[in-house]
């Protein structure tokens, strides 16, 4: 059994419960908001939970991995320079080859030739051995 009491409130009180019950008595309206403070319903403003952290920190976790995963599809100056060195180094082995088959065949070749293309060579292994230490250089003409 619920008994009845009286509460002696200041009128500014009384105001403000009026202005802010809507359909509720008085007295229903006190209830609710004891009941809310004590059971912590009575959340400020500027309150955060932990659910909220939770998805704040998935989310910035999403666009550091979106941010990463941007990085990778764009080449690096290093995988630029091991390209064009080993591009070099191709196209040395694909001369030695067809230099070295048309020798094979027996075809004979002028000799002013043979000496023109063994020394292009020749620059380019001079070429390579000095640049496998240094930055890549390619000359285009």
């Amino acid at each position: 059994m619920s008994g009845k009491r009286m509460l002696i409130l200041p009128e500014e009180i009384i105001k403000k419960i009026d202005d802010n019950r809507g359909d509720l008595s008085q007295a229903e309206f006190i209830d609710f908001l004891i009941d809310s403070r004590l059971q912590g319903e009575d959340k400020k403003q500027g309150d955060i939970t932990r659910d909220e952290i939770e998805s704040i920190r998935k989310d910035v976790k999403a666009i550091l991995l979106s941010e990463e995963n941007k990085d990778k599809k764009f080449a690096k100056k290093e995988d630029i320079e091991a390209f064009q060195q080993d591009t070099r180094k191709l196209l040395k082995n694909f001369l030695d080859f067809f230099i070295g088959y048309g020798l094979e065949l027996g075809k004979q070749s002028p000799s002013s030739e043979i000496k023109e293309m063994t020394s292009k060579l020749q620059g380019l292994e001079e070429e390579l051995a000095i640049e496998e230490g240094g930055d890549v250089k390619i000359k285009w003409k």
